[in-house]
């Protein structure tokens, strides 16, 4: 999968390490795994060693996708596997890697992964796939010329592939769902409160539009959420009652008052 790129690049960087000139390495110089050749041939045509010494990460990551993930079709591949046959092909060519891993799913080996290699590939056990990609990788380079020099190391390094390769291919190759919030709920005023609230002339109206469609276009005038148009609606409220529990009580002293003076 091609979300694995980033991932595949950082395990293979630590396995290619930094800067090496070993006589004995037929690719010859290389920084982080970048050949002088493909420096020449996807960023500076007419690159020294000392271009390539200096090489960015950005640089990096295009010379592996072009020449190594995008040869392999990285991005058709299953999680896990993909991982597993591009360190194959960093390793040791891209036309081998996936020769290799034609040969483990029964298609023709011709080193292009077309639809054919993919429908194969897709039809098999991922662990089964990448178990025995990597051994039949330990074969071909125990037969290699250079085993004595560099066999300690690929030992190594093709066994931290296996366990990262079969990690990969536990994990779900689709994107986590997305999240849709649920819609907000008008709040629902108590009867008892809309009972005594509504014998107040005038104020019945204002109340209904801050809690109602009013009420939404003034949060969104604001800038502020329901909760904080709830809060301020509250305290309205509150203030609201206690007048009318003013009212009744001056209105009841009036009438005390009246009748004492026509008694």
């Amino acid at each position: 999968m091609d979300r694995n790129f980033a991932r595949a690049l950082s395990l293979v960087l630590k396995s290619e390490g930094g800067w090496s000139d070993h006589p004995d390495d037929p690719g010859g110089a290389t920084m982080n795994g970048v050949t002088l050749a493909n420096f020449r041939r996807f960023v500076k045509p007419d690159a020294t060693k000392a271009d390539l010494h200096k090489i960015t990460a950005e640089q990096v990551a295009t010379v592996y996708r072009r020449y190594y993930w995008d040869a392999v079709a990285g991005a058709e591949l299953p999680g896990g596997i993909d991982y597993a046959v591009f360190d194959f092909a960093v390793n040791s060519g891209p036309k081998r890697a996936a020769e290799f891993l034609q040969g483990v799913v029964g298609a023709k080996q011709d080193g292009k992964i077309g639809p054919d290699t993919l429908k194969a590939v897709r039809g098999m056990m991922r662990a089964a796939v990448i178990n025995d990609l990597c051994d039949k990788r330990m074969v071909f380079l125990g037969g290699l010329g250079t085993w004595k020099t560099f066999g300690k190391g690929w030992t190594r390094r093709v066994s931290e592939v296996r366990t990262e390769a079969l990690k990969l291919a536990a994990q779900p190759d689709k994107d986590p769902p997305v999240v849709v919030e649920k819609p907000i709920e008008t709040p629902v005023v108590p009867k008892e409160v809309d009972k005594e609230v509504k014998k107040t002339t005038g104020l019945w109206g204002w109340l209904t539009t801050i809690f109602g469609s009013g009420g939404a276009g003034l949060a969104g005038f604001l800038g502020a959420d329901w909760q904080t148009i709830l809060a301020i609606g509250a305290v309205a409220l509150g203030v609201l009652l206690l007048l009318i529990l003013l009212r009744r009580q001056i209105i009841g002293a009036v009438q005390d008052i009246r009748g004492a003076v026509e008694g």
